[in-house]
């Protein structure tokens, strides 16, 4: 990418018809600096910019800046720390992890690993470690910090040199079977809360899910704050993360919400080695440039870390300007080459392009060339920046960091195409690398990939802890505890739901209505986050509007056009309701910041987010799987689900899918309740288990659209309704069948067991509230089987022994969901599964239900084949 601000002045240059006018109106701009200070000069440029914008003239400010950094020699503030014994400190983290993930592959070449990427970013972490990332202590509500996913040896590396991580934790590197085992503890190979539940906070291994979460997680504390929930001010979220990750649609997906909401406690650091898996990231441009482009034009203060102290010198005595347009005219892939090649290579080659450059290299040995550091290697210049990052206040920063992959590697890995899955060095290159760091240790030693950390009592160590002990204490460090938040009895918020006495209405209605009466709770309300992505209106919740508001971190600056309507729109600054516009991405990174709030902030909230079906596990599954891994307590509800519920949408909104990816997360209990008085139960449950018992679970509801004669709840079906199946109905009849229902396809069963029983066949009817929990427990009987222990009849078999003949099953949703159970049929029983295997289409519920084959006549017809009575 060409630096465009330095093409333009060379192109004006060039075209200059007056360069003495030029040369006037350039010197009266740098008098005016001289005389009145940076200030007035910007003033003045802004008021020529608004001139400039003018529609005859076309011309706006560039948003690349030349390839420098930001913060000027003679701004950067006194390093506040020991720079020998920080510089000694990041050298012996740098061994410990290569150490770990060499030794791995050593004893198992399958476990894999990463150096190179923990390699550019070691000083990053170390800065931020020593003098920025505070822990949660009694002063402090702690800083959450997002950590570049394959770094993660790095962050071992310290927690070893911290005591919090022994040699054997280390030697267990991904042997998180075998370590235990052992008396280790196993390290995950990249952040994961659910596998270290005490150490890692935030899940970052997939690419993209740490930048969003950590804007919305920014967002969320500002949310706490203004409705006076908790104090958040004066902590900080600190993402790390690559360029290459960069990339991904999820990382750039809520850059101008970071800006409009004004996340000045937001700071992410863009390590930018240059180079992704394969290559490099911008081969045939620079994407420090683009990212700068892209953060400026979104509304972030950008700062750029691009050169290290030793450039300091040779940019003062560059009178003319070369080195600025000597990197103006060097892309990524050239830079990872002289980051690959020695000084001698860097002279021949970047000094030796003209006269100019070649001059300010005089007097410098290959050695010193060799050693010139980028920015994001220098202690010095990563303090001044996070410091400035850290004090800036109205918008989120980001620092676009420049470093090397693989830094110090040498001919190993530094700046090589290879780098990112270098995970072995030989015997000379550990020497190198040993060499390049001046580590105290052996050439034994150092072939030998021993582990290496000081006395206690030695000034490194010392030092180490002091600086964490400044800061309130070690990070990362998860805390679960959390005071445990009384919930309402069920009669309170959902007595029309379990003595419906047959209104209609429909599921999502009924949820909503709950929903209202929990939010008027004095002691549950203030903490229920509502969460929708863009379809208040549709689920019909817009007396919620009225009632809590929504959230806005600006208030409403304007009077809405429904403002005499009683469901007028109301955004407030202590609004409750999180309303994300169209991004199911977005709603979903709101939802995990609400529903780990417990453990992030020691304060349990309860967020409901509520979605077209089809649009929550389908679209956004890898966030969610991220918020599983996080250990996330909340309800996400899945609105108009089934494939033939939502009947006009078509085949991009009909869901037949969901609980079949819901029953892949281990810790997401799924339900689809057919009845009110059911989805009454499972919220209940839900608070319960969350709240008070404080599980790390949460819970899937599907609700539908349709409404329907809503029956009271059966006397004592509670524990049966949560365990996934309880009989609703019965018929009697000669012959005998079962009927297994669930949502809104159980309406289309009991019209099917009213037409059968007035044929002379009986039926008894079951609604199965999840289908997932009742094959989830099938599993388990069956793992105690064999594992020899006393054998357990699974409760579905338990709950059909009583009934008779043949089951048939039947759901609004691919037959492999209802299918999940065949396994634990009553001995002797056929089973047959109804669903709605394909694509959906547009037409009427009817004609949907029987062009899938899930309406009463196909149930009715499926009985009949199964009893042998067709």
């Amino acid at each position: 990418m060409t630096d465009h601000s330095i093409s333009r002045f060379l192109a004006a240059q060039s075209g200059d018809v007056d360069p003495v006018e030029t040369a006037e109106w350039r010197d009266a701009f740098l008098s005016l600096v001289a005389a009145h200070g940076p200030g007035r000069a910007r003033f003045i440029l802004d008021q020529l910019a608004v001139l400039a914008r003018g529609p005859h003239i076309g011309w706006s400010p560039e948003l690349v800046t030349p390839y420098v950094n930001t913060i000027a020699v003679d701004q950067q503030p006194a390093f506040p720390g020991d720079l020998a014994l920080e510089e000694k400190l990041a050298s012996l983290m740098r061994w410990n992890a290569l150490a770990m993930v060499a030794r791995a592959n050593m004893a198992y070449g399958e476990l894999g690993g990463h150096i190179a990427s923990y390699a550019s970013a070691a000083d990053l972490f170390e800065v931020g470690f020593n003098h920025f990332f505070h822990a949660r202590s009694a002063g402090h509500g702690g800083d959450l910090v997002f950590f570049q996913p394959h770094s993660a040896p790095g962050v071992y590396a310290r927690a070893f040199l911290e005591g919090r991580l022994d040699e054997q934790d280390l030697a267990h590197y991904r042997q998180e079977i075998t370590g235990p085992r052992r008396g280790a503890r196993g390290l995950s190979s990249y952040p994961h809360p659910y596998l270290m539940p005490d150490f890692w906070q935030f899940p970052t291994g997939s690419m993209g899910i740490g930048p969003i979460s950590s804007i919305y997680h920014a967002r969320f504390m500002h949310y706490l704050t203004h409705r006076g929930l908790l104090d958040c001010t004066g902590r900080k979220v600190w993402g790390v993360f690559g360029d290459g990750e960069m990339d991904e649609p999820e990382s750039m997906s809520a850059l101008t919400l970071a800006s409009r909401e004004r996340l000045d406690n937001l700071v992410w650091v863009v390590n930018c080695n240059l180079q992704r898996l394969d290559g490099p990231v911008r081969g045939n441009g620079r994407i420090i440039d683009e990212l700068e482009k892209l953060f400026r034009g979104a509304g972030w203060n950008v700062i750029k870390l691009v050169w290290g102290s030793d450039w300091d010198g040779l940019f003062a005595r560059d009178a003319t300007g070369a080195l600025v347009r000597a990197f103006a005219n060097t892309v990524d892939g050239q830079m990872q080459t002289f980051a690959a090649k020695d000084g001698r290579f860097n002279r021949d080659n970047f000094f030796g392009q003209n006269e100019e450059l070649a001059r300010l290299a005089q007097g410098m040995t290959d050695e010193q060339i060799d050693r010139l550091k980028r920015g994001g290697h220098d202690l010095v210049k990563i303090h001044a920046a996070y410091a400035a990052a850290a004090a800036h206040v109205g918008a989120p920063t980001v620092i676009l960091a420049h470093t090397k992959k693989g830094y110090g590697m040498g001919t190993a890995g530094q700046g090589k195409m290879t780098t990112h899955s270098q995970k072995k060095l030989d015997d000379a290159a550990l020497i190198e690398f040993r060499n390049r760091f001046n580590l105290p240790i052996s050439d034994e030693q150092a072939r030998g990939l021993e582990f290496f950390r000081p006395p206690a009592d030695s000034p490194e160590m010392q030092y180490l802890h002091e600086r964490r002990a400044r800061l309130g204490g070690y990070v990362p460090q998860r805390q679960s505890e959390a005071p445990p938040v009384p919930v309402p009895a069920m009669a309170a918020y959902a007595a029309f739901a379990t003595a419906a006495g047959g209104k209609e209405m429909s599921t999502t209605m009924a949820f909503v209505r709950m929903l209202g009466n929990l939010l008027k709770d004095p002691g549950l309300g203030p903490r229920i986050v509502p969460i929708v992505a863009d379809e208040a209106r549709t689920f019909g919740m817009a007396n919620l509007f009225k009632q809590v508001g929504i959230y806005s971190s600006v208030g409403q600056r304007y009077e809405p056009e429904d403002i005499g309507s009683v469901l007028s729109y109301r955004e407030a600054l202590d609004g409750q309701i999180l309303e994300e516009g169209i991004s199911e991405a977005g709603a979903i990174a709101s939802w995990t910041a609400a529903a780990t709030s417990y453990s992030v902030h020691g304060f349990p909230m309860l967020p409901f987010y509520i979605y077209y079906s089809m649009f929550g596990f389908q679209r956004v599954g890898d966030l969610i799987w991220a918020a599983a891994d996080q250990r996330a307590r909340g309800f996400l509800l899945g609105a108009t689900s089934g494939r033939t519920t939502l009947a006009g949408e078509g085949l991009q909104h009909q869901d037949g899918s969901s609980h079949a990816v819901a029953a892949t997360v281990p810790n997401c209990r799924a339900y689809d309740p057919a009845f009110a008085g059911e989805m009454a139960v499972i919220v209940a449950r839900g608070m319960q288990e969350m709240l008070v018992e404080q599980r790390d679970v949460f819970y899937y509801v599907t609700l539908m659209n349709e409404n329907y004669a809503q029956p009271d709840l059966p006397a004592g079906v509670e524990e049966d309704v949560v365990s996934g199946c309880y009989r609703f109905a019965s018929r009697a009849g000669a012959q005998r069948v079962t009927l297994l229902g669930s949502g809104a396809i159980l309406t289309e069963v009991l019209k099917a067991a009213e037409e059968l029983a007035a044929g002379g066949i009986g039926c008894d009817v079951f609604s199965v509230t999840s289908w997932s929990e009742l094959a989830r427990d099938g599993q388990a009987a069956e793992r105690q089987a064999l594992a020899g222990e006393a054998p357990q009849v699974p409760f579905v078999t338990r709950q059909l022994a009583a009934s008779a003949g043949p089951v048939v099953a039947a759901s609004d949703y691919v037959c492999a969901v209802p299918e999940s159970i065949r396994a634990f049929m009553p001995a002797g029983r056929r089973y047959l599964t109804l669903g709605t295997d394909g694509f959906g289409r547009s037409d009427t519920r009817a004609a949907l239900r029987e062009f899938f084959g899930v309406d009463a006549a196909s149930i009715v017809r499926a009985a009949r084949a199964a009893l042998g009575a067709v």
